[in-house]
Protein backbone atom coordinates (compact mmCIF):
# COMPACT_ATOMS: atom_id res chain seq x y z
CA UNK A 1 0.00 0.00 0.00
CA UNK A 2 1.15 3.51 -0.76
CA UNK A 3 1.97 5.98 1.76
CA UNK A 4 0.17 9.44 1.43
CA UNK A 5 1.94 12.24 3.16
CA UNK A 6 0.03 15.14 4.61
CA UNK A 7 1.86 18.34 5.47
CA UNK A 8 0.12 20.90 7.81
CA UNK A 9 -1.97 18.29 9.09
CA UNK A 10 -2.33 19.84 12.65
CA UNK A 11 -4.48 22.89 10.52
CA UNK A 12 -7.95 22.85 9.21
CA UNK A 13 -6.88 21.25 5.73
CA UNK A 14 -4.79 19.13 6.46
CA UNK A 15 -6.53 17.91 9.35
CA UNK A 16 -9.57 16.75 7.44
CA UNK A 17 -7.80 15.01 4.80
CA UNK A 18 -6.29 13.02 7.25
CA UNK A 19 -8.95 12.32 8.70
CA UNK A 20 -10.82 11.39 5.43
CA UNK A 21 -7.89 8.93 4.29
CA UNK A 22 -7.78 7.52 7.45
CA UNK A 23 -11.63 7.00 6.78
CA UNK A 24 -10.97 4.93 3.72
CA UNK A 25 -8.13 2.84 4.97
CA UNK A 26 -5.07 4.83 3.64
CA UNK A 27 -1.79 4.79 4.90
CA UNK A 28 -1.44 8.32 5.77
CA UNK A 29 1.43 9.96 7.66
CA UNK A 30 0.99 13.83 9.46
CA UNK A 31 3.42 16.64 9.59
CA UNK A 32 3.06 19.35 11.37
CA UNK A 33 5.05 22.23 13.55
CA UNK A 34 2.21 21.48 15.91
CA UNK A 35 1.51 18.08 17.54
CA UNK A 36 -2.34 16.65 17.43
CA UNK A 37 -4.21 13.49 16.69
CA UNK A 38 -3.65 13.77 13.11
CA UNK A 39 0.18 14.30 13.05
CA UNK A 40 2.32 11.92 13.22
CA UNK A 41 5.93 13.65 12.80
CA UNK A 42 6.28 16.35 14.30
CA UNK A 43 8.82 18.98 13.28
CA UNK A 44 8.72 22.06 10.49
CA UNK A 45 9.19 21.81 6.78
CA UNK A 46 12.10 24.06 6.95
CA UNK A 47 14.01 21.18 8.61
CA UNK A 48 15.60 19.26 5.95
CA UNK A 49 15.97 16.37 8.44
CA UNK A 50 12.25 16.58 9.43
CA UNK A 51 11.57 16.96 5.66
CA UNK A 52 13.47 13.81 4.93
CA UNK A 53 12.34 11.70 7.53
CA UNK A 54 8.49 12.85 7.12
CA UNK A 55 9.05 11.90 3.35
CA UNK A 56 11.07 8.38 3.71
CA UNK A 57 8.52 5.98 1.64
CA UNK A 58 5.94 8.54 0.22
CA UNK A 59 4.52 8.02 -3.03
CA UNK A 60 2.01 10.76 -3.10
CA UNK A 61 2.21 14.47 -1.69
CA UNK A 62 -0.65 16.80 0.05
CA UNK A 63 1.45 20.14 0.79
CA UNK A 64 -0.89 22.09 2.95
CA UNK A 65 1.34 23.46 5.37
CA UNK A 66 1.86 27.35 5.41
CA UNK A 67 1.83 30.73 6.78
CA UNK A 68 -1.41 32.10 6.33
CA UNK A 69 -2.94 35.67 5.79
CA UNK A 70 -3.60 35.84 9.35
CA UNK A 71 0.31 35.88 9.96
CA UNK A 72 1.54 38.65 8.08
CA UNK A 73 0.61 41.20 11.04
CA UNK A 74 2.52 38.92 13.25
CA UNK A 75 5.21 37.22 11.57
CA UNK A 76 8.25 38.64 9.98
CA UNK A 77 8.54 38.48 6.15
CA UNK A 78 11.49 35.87 6.30
CA UNK A 79 9.28 33.53 7.69
CA UNK A 80 7.03 33.49 4.95
CA UNK A 81 10.24 32.79 2.69
CA UNK A 82 11.84 30.03 4.84
CA UNK A 83 8.07 28.18 5.30
CA UNK A 84 6.28 29.06 1.77
CA UNK A 85 9.44 28.94 -0.42
CA UNK A 86 11.98 26.95 1.07
CA UNK A 87 9.92 24.27 2.70
CA UNK A 88 8.37 23.52 -0.08
CA UNK A 89 11.39 23.47 -2.36
CA UNK A 90 12.68 21.22 0.39
CA UNK A 91 9.41 18.67 -0.50
CA UNK A 92 9.67 18.84 -4.11
CA UNK A 93 12.82 17.96 -4.04
CA UNK A 94 12.68 15.05 -1.62
CA UNK A 95 9.30 14.28 -3.93
CA UNK A 96 11.55 13.68 -7.15
CA UNK A 97 14.19 11.66 -5.18
CA UNK A 98 11.26 9.91 -4.02
CA UNK A 99 9.48 9.38 -8.06
CA UNK A 100 5.89 10.48 -6.08
CA UNK A 101 3.22 9.91 -8.62
CA UNK A 102 1.35 13.26 -7.30
CA UNK A 103 2.18 16.29 -5.75
CA UNK A 104 -0.73 18.32 -4.84
CA UNK A 105 0.05 22.13 -3.45
CA UNK A 106 -2.62 24.14 -1.78
CA UNK A 107 -2.56 27.88 -3.11
CA UNK A 108 -5.13 30.27 -2.23
CA UNK A 109 -7.17 32.68 -4.41
CA UNK A 110 -5.57 35.64 -1.76
CA UNK A 111 -2.99 34.94 -4.70
CA UNK A 112 -4.74 36.73 -7.08
CA UNK A 113 -4.33 40.00 -4.78
CA UNK A 114 -5.25 43.44 -6.13
CA UNK A 115 -6.39 42.00 -9.64
CA UNK A 116 -9.63 40.66 -7.29
CA UNK A 117 -10.53 44.52 -7.46
CA UNK A 118 -9.47 46.23 -10.52
CA UNK A 119 -12.56 47.51 -11.82
CA UNK A 120 -15.62 49.63 -9.51
CA UNK A 121 -18.34 48.83 -11.65
CA UNK A 122 -18.43 45.55 -12.16
CA UNK A 123 -17.30 42.51 -9.84
CA UNK A 124 -13.93 41.14 -11.47
CA UNK A 125 -14.68 37.65 -12.38
CA UNK A 126 -11.53 35.56 -11.87
CA UNK A 127 -10.67 32.54 -13.70
CA UNK A 128 -7.10 30.99 -13.57
CA UNK A 129 -6.00 33.26 -16.55
CA UNK A 130 -6.32 36.32 -14.56
CA UNK A 131 -2.74 37.46 -13.77
CA UNK A 132 -1.77 37.39 -9.69
CA UNK A 133 -0.91 40.94 -8.30
CA UNK A 134 -0.03 40.04 -4.96
CA UNK A 135 -0.96 42.68 -1.83
CA UNK A 136 1.21 41.04 0.98
CA UNK A 137 3.73 38.73 1.43
CA UNK A 138 1.48 35.84 1.83
CA UNK A 139 0.66 36.63 -1.75
CA UNK A 140 4.16 37.13 -2.90
CA UNK A 141 5.71 33.54 -1.45
CA UNK A 142 2.77 31.44 -2.31
CA UNK A 143 2.74 32.69 -5.91
CA UNK A 144 6.56 31.94 -5.85
CA UNK A 145 5.65 28.34 -4.45
CA UNK A 146 3.42 27.99 -7.45
CA UNK A 147 6.24 28.72 -9.39
CA UNK A 148 8.58 26.44 -8.35
CA UNK A 149 5.79 23.42 -8.40
CA UNK A 150 5.87 24.39 -11.97
CA UNK A 151 9.40 24.59 -12.57
CA UNK A 152 10.00 21.21 -10.77
CA UNK A 153 7.08 19.75 -13.48
CA UNK A 154 8.82 21.13 -16.29
CA UNK A 155 12.57 20.65 -15.37
CA UNK A 156 12.04 17.30 -13.79
CA UNK A 157 9.40 15.81 -14.80
CA UNK A 158 7.40 15.91 -11.40
CA UNK A 159 3.50 15.41 -11.49
CA UNK A 160 2.07 18.71 -10.18
CA UNK A 161 -1.29 20.34 -9.38
CA UNK A 162 -1.84 23.44 -7.72
CA UNK A 163 -5.30 24.44 -6.10
CA UNK A 164 -5.89 27.71 -5.69
CA UNK A 165 -9.13 28.03 -2.67
CA UNK A 166 -11.12 30.19 -1.48
CA UNK A 167 -12.19 30.70 1.68
CA UNK A 168 -12.80 27.21 4.02
CA UNK A 169 -11.69 28.13 7.42
CA UNK A 170 -14.97 29.18 10.21
CA UNK A 171 -13.11 31.90 11.84
CA UNK A 172 -14.87 35.39 12.40
CA UNK A 173 -14.31 37.66 9.25
CA UNK A 174 -11.52 39.79 9.82
CA UNK A 175 -13.14 43.14 8.76
CA UNK A 176 -14.56 44.84 11.96
CA UNK A 177 -17.70 46.36 10.44
CA UNK A 178 -18.88 43.09 8.72
CA UNK A 179 -18.13 41.65 11.62
CA UNK A 180 -20.57 44.08 13.24
CA UNK A 181 -23.01 43.64 10.84
CA UNK A 182 -23.09 39.92 9.84
CA UNK A 183 -23.36 36.92 12.05
CA UNK A 184 -20.29 34.11 11.02
CA UNK A 185 -22.91 32.01 9.75
CA UNK A 186 -24.82 34.55 7.78
CA UNK A 187 -21.72 36.12 6.23
CA UNK A 188 -20.28 32.08 5.07
CA UNK A 189 -23.19 31.69 3.43
CA UNK A 190 -23.24 34.93 1.67
CA UNK A 191 -19.56 33.98 0.85
CA UNK A 192 -20.36 30.83 -1.09
CA UNK A 193 -22.39 32.65 -3.77
CA UNK A 194 -18.54 34.40 -4.87
CA UNK A 195 -15.67 33.75 -2.24
CA UNK A 196 -16.12 30.60 -0.32
CA UNK A 197 -15.65 26.59 -0.82
CA UNK A 198 -16.59 24.18 1.89
CA UNK A 199 -13.85 22.05 3.81
CA UNK A 200 -15.48 18.91 2.32
CA UNK A 201 -15.16 19.50 -1.11
CA UNK A 202 -11.90 21.20 -0.75
CA UNK A 203 -11.16 17.44 0.37
CA UNK A 204 -12.67 15.57 -2.41
CA UNK A 205 -10.73 18.26 -5.08
CA UNK A 206 -6.94 17.90 -3.24
CA UNK A 207 -8.08 13.66 -3.57
CA UNK A 208 -9.21 13.97 -7.49
CA UNK A 209 -6.15 15.98 -8.55
CA UNK A 210 -4.00 13.27 -7.11
CA UNK A 211 -5.26 10.85 -8.86
CA UNK A 212 -5.48 12.97 -12.59
CA UNK A 213 -1.73 14.69 -11.76
CA UNK A 214 0.21 11.84 -14.17
CA UNK A 215 -2.05 12.67 -17.22
CA UNK A 216 -2.18 16.72 -16.28
CA UNK A 217 1.43 17.11 -15.26
CA UNK A 218 0.61 20.50 -14.28
CA UNK A 219 -1.94 22.59 -13.66
CA UNK A 220 -3.74 25.06 -11.74
CA UNK A 221 -7.26 25.07 -10.60
CA UNK A 222 -9.73 27.53 -8.33
CA UNK A 223 -11.54 25.78 -5.84
CA UNK A 224 -14.38 27.39 -4.35
CA UNK A 225 -18.33 26.33 -4.43
CA UNK A 226 -20.20 26.82 -7.60
CA UNK A 227 -21.35 30.35 -8.28
CA UNK A 228 -25.44 30.39 -9.62
CA UNK A 229 -24.32 33.83 -11.45
CA UNK A 230 -23.34 34.37 -15.15
CA UNK A 231 -20.25 36.62 -16.50
CA UNK A 232 -22.83 39.09 -17.77
CA UNK A 233 -24.56 39.69 -14.31
CA UNK A 234 -21.12 41.25 -13.01
CA UNK A 235 -22.47 44.87 -13.23
CA UNK A 236 -25.08 44.19 -11.02
CA UNK A 237 -23.48 42.07 -8.47
CA UNK A 238 -21.49 44.82 -7.93
CA UNK A 239 -23.79 47.10 -7.32
CA UNK A 240 -27.50 45.34 -6.84
CA UNK A 241 -26.82 41.78 -4.81
CA UNK A 242 -30.21 41.46 -3.74
CA UNK A 243 -31.92 41.81 -6.59
CA UNK A 244 -29.04 39.24 -8.60
CA UNK A 245 -29.73 36.81 -5.73
CA UNK A 246 -33.99 36.82 -5.96
CA UNK A 247 -33.41 36.30 -9.80
CA UNK A 248 -32.07 32.78 -8.90
CA UNK A 249 -33.42 32.06 -5.54
CA UNK A 250 -36.95 33.71 -5.42
CA UNK A 251 -37.12 32.73 -1.49
CA UNK A 252 -33.55 33.69 -0.58
CA UNK A 253 -34.47 37.25 1.20
CA UNK A 254 -37.52 34.92 3.48
CA UNK A 255 -34.86 32.81 4.79
CA UNK A 256 -32.47 34.76 5.67
CA UNK A 257 -34.69 37.17 7.56
CA UNK A 258 -36.55 33.74 9.28
CA UNK A 259 -32.86 33.92 10.70
CA UNK A 260 -32.47 37.67 11.18
CA UNK A 261 -29.79 37.31 8.57
CA UNK A 262 -28.86 40.02 6.21
CA UNK A 263 -27.70 40.25 2.64
CA UNK A 264 -24.55 41.94 0.99
CA UNK A 265 -25.62 44.72 -1.17
CA UNK A 266 -23.06 43.90 -3.94
CA UNK A 267 -19.90 41.55 -3.99
CA UNK A 268 -16.30 42.80 -5.50
CA UNK A 269 -15.57 39.76 -7.21
CA UNK A 270 -16.74 35.87 -8.31
CA UNK A 271 -14.44 33.13 -8.09
CA UNK A 272 -15.33 30.81 -11.44
CA UNK A 273 -14.55 27.08 -10.71
CA UNK A 274 -15.38 25.69 -13.94
CA UNK A 275 -11.82 24.48 -15.14
CA UNK A 276 -11.92 22.37 -11.64
CA UNK A 277 -15.16 20.69 -12.59
CA UNK A 278 -14.14 19.85 -16.38
CA UNK A 279 -10.60 18.94 -16.04
CA UNK A 280 -10.69 17.15 -12.48
CA UNK A 281 -14.72 15.90 -12.45
CA UNK A 282 -14.54 18.08 -9.59
CA UNK A 283 -18.43 18.26 -8.07
CA UNK A 284 -18.75 20.44 -5.00
CA UNK A 285 -21.92 19.40 -2.87
CA UNK A 286 -22.02 22.61 -0.87
CA UNK A 287 -22.82 25.94 -2.50
CA UNK A 288 -25.47 28.72 -1.96
CA UNK A 289 -28.18 26.64 -3.24
CA UNK A 290 -27.46 23.88 -0.98
CA UNK A 291 -27.16 26.66 2.05
CA UNK A 292 -30.61 27.42 1.26
CA UNK A 293 -31.81 24.30 1.17
CA UNK A 294 -30.80 23.20 4.51
CA UNK A 295 -32.13 26.87 6.00
CA UNK A 296 -35.61 25.82 4.67
CA UNK A 297 -34.77 22.56 6.63
CA UNK A 298 -34.16 24.46 10.07
CA UNK A 299 -30.44 22.67 10.10
CA UNK A 300 -26.65 23.49 9.63
CA UNK A 301 -25.32 24.61 6.00
CA UNK A 302 -21.70 23.02 6.90
CA UNK A 303 -20.50 19.73 6.45
CA UNK A 304 -20.22 17.38 8.61
CA UNK A 305 -16.63 17.90 8.14
CA UNK A 306 -16.63 21.52 8.33
CA UNK A 307 -18.64 20.86 11.54
CA UNK A 308 -16.00 17.88 12.99
CA UNK A 309 -12.25 19.96 12.51
CA UNK A 310 -14.06 23.24 14.30
CA UNK A 311 -12.59 26.71 14.71
CA UNK A 312 -8.74 26.48 14.93
CA UNK A 313 -7.67 29.81 15.00
CA UNK A 314 -3.76 30.90 13.52
CA UNK A 315 -2.25 31.97 16.72
CA UNK A 316 -1.45 30.43 20.44
CA UNK A 317 -2.82 33.74 21.93
CA UNK A 318 -6.05 35.43 21.71
CA UNK A 319 -6.06 39.05 20.41
CA UNK A 320 -8.85 41.91 21.91
CA UNK A 321 -9.75 43.25 18.34
CA UNK A 322 -10.68 40.61 15.90
CA UNK A 323 -9.67 36.28 15.69
CA UNK A 324 -5.96 37.89 14.47
CA UNK A 325 -4.43 41.01 13.84
CA UNK A 326 -4.78 43.08 10.46
CA UNK A 327 -1.67 44.00 8.27
CA UNK A 328 -2.78 47.26 6.93
CA UNK A 329 -2.15 48.28 3.37
CA UNK A 330 0.28 51.25 3.56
Amino acid sequence: MMTILVTGSSGHLGEALVRRLRAEGAAVRGLDINPSPFTDVVGSITDPAVVERAMDGIAVVFHTATLHKPHVATHPPGDFVDTNINGTLALLERAVANKVSAFVFTSTTSAFGAALTAGQDEAAWITEDVRPVPRNIYGVTKVAAEDLCELYHRKRGLPVVVLRTSRFFPEDDDDPAKRAAYAPANMQAMELLYRRVDIADVVDAHLLASTRARVIGFDRFIVSATTPFKRGEARVLRHHLPAAIAAHFPDAATLFEARGWRMLQGIDRVYDNARARELLAWKPKHDFAHALERLRAGGDFRSEMAIAVGVKGYHDRAFEEGPYPVDMPH
